[in-house]
């Protein structure tokens, strides 16, 4: 005989799961505030500074990407400044592809 499946176990499982996540993605966003230096603005210019973001271009989020993906290589090479730049800096410096 097949073994039923327990839907209502899964569906907890993966709301579990989205949860912790979710939780991961804003520690990780806080992380980035902090290494950056944004979090000496004040909380205003932070989100109007992002929703420009979010409604920019093409072009505009392509150039931030690339200055993102600086920010992070630079990070990596110099070792970092603290706890923040191991867990965010270095480890996205290392997934950024090969040198060379």
């Amino acid at each position: 005989m097949r073994k039923t499946r327990d839907y209502d176990a899964e569906l907890r499982a993966l709301n579990d799961k989205a949860k912790s996540i979710k939780a991961k993605k804003v520690q990780q966003l806080g992380e980035l505030v902090t290494a950056t230096g944004a979090d000496a603005l004040d909380i205003e210019t932070l989100a109007g500074a992002l929703v420009a973001a979010v409604e920019a271009n093409a072009e505009g989020k392509e150039a931030w990407r690339a200055k993102g993906g600086a920010f992070f290589q630079r990070r990596g090479r110099k070792g970092g400044r603290g706890a923040a730049s191991n867990d965010g800096g270095a480890g996205e410096a290392d997934t950024g592809g090969s040198q060379g």
